[in-house]
């Protein structure tokens, strides 16, 4: 199955011999799935079906679905009166005529009784295999708009990586040189001040403030986030909350490498490396 969105919009028709139906659906993004229909009272007893389709057909998403129809002008103008039932009425008058020898006067509009129109039964049957008919189309349209705004979406979330990924490195290429001149900057501090380094428990604690400051462990932990990141958005199922899974680590591993480093440099790439991990976050949370 194809990467989706959750953002998308559906139509289809579908026509028959007393009604036009047509069924418009629109998606956006949800944490689960909500399922609204806006429809008359004669389509009640489909609902459910409806629900069921959607429930099987995607993963997630809170889901609008909008039903109209409208009947035919010559079904209109018609009186829909249902021959069978007058042939029967008129065969059952003339035997009733015929054995008692009394002859039935017949009012033409005593016809246009309830009891002689087409059963409402046979009009909601039409309506509802035409309504099921249009929602099939609908629901094909809208899984289409869904996959197409997921291959954007990947797209755009690519791009955003690749930017991070360019920070990253900026980061990655200055972490040695940044060492150094800690060490360099503490021994010229130790020279300045006339201290002397031999004490077992001073190295000790210094040792210790430089490894307060190393960002190696960040920088190799946040290598490894984005190869884990590159294979997910190849794959073609749903990865939404994995994606918002993995932006929550590189976010941790990138504010702490913000808080251990006093370099500019560092501190300004950490800058934008979280606004590009924050572009991934939003748009990751309109996918499946």
């Amino acid at each position: 199955m194809a990467l989706q969105s959750m953002t998308g919009f559906g139509k289809g028709e579908a026509e028959g011999e007393k009604y036009k139906v047509s069924v418009e659906m629109k998606s956006v993004n949800h944490r689960f799935k909500d399922i609204r229909f806006k429809m008359g009272s004669l389509l009640n007893s489909i609902e459910l079906p409806m629900k069921k389709k959607i429930d099987q057909k995607f993963k997630r998403g809170s889901f609008d679905i909008f039903v109209n129809y409208k009947r035919k002008e010559q079904a209109k103008a018609s009186f829909e009166l249902d021959k069978e039932k007058i042939k029967a009425f008129l065969k059952d008058l003339k035997e009733c005529s015929d054995a008692t020898g009394v002859a039935i006067n017949i009012n033409p509009t005593g016809f246009l009784k309830n009891e002689f129109y087409i059963e409402e039964d046979d009009k909601e049957s039409e309506l509802q295999e035409l309504t099921l008919k249009a929602f099939d189309l609908a629901m094909e349209s809208l899984t289409e708009s869904r996959c197409e705004e997921g291959q954007k979406l990947v797209e755009t979330l690519k791009e955003h990586k690749r930017q991070y990924t360019e920070h990253y490195k900026v980061v990655e290429s200055l972490k040695d040189s940044y060492q150094d001149k800690v060490k360099e900057k503490l021994l010229a501090k130790f020279s300045q001040e006339n201290l002397q380094i031999e004490d077992q428990r001073f190295q000790q604690e210094v040792i210790y403030y430089l490894e307060k400051l190393d960002i190696d462990e960040e920088v190799n932990r946040i290598s490894i986030h984005l190869q884990k990141l590159d294979k997910t958005l190849q794959a073609s199922r749903e990865i939404g909350r994995q994606i918002d899974f993995m932006v929550q680590e590189l976010n941790r591993e990138t504010n702490t490498i913000g808080s251990k480093s006093a370099s500019t440099d560092i501190s300004e790439s950490v800058v934008q490396m979280k606004a590009q991990l924050e572009k991934i976050r939003e748009q990751a949370l309109n996918l499946e």
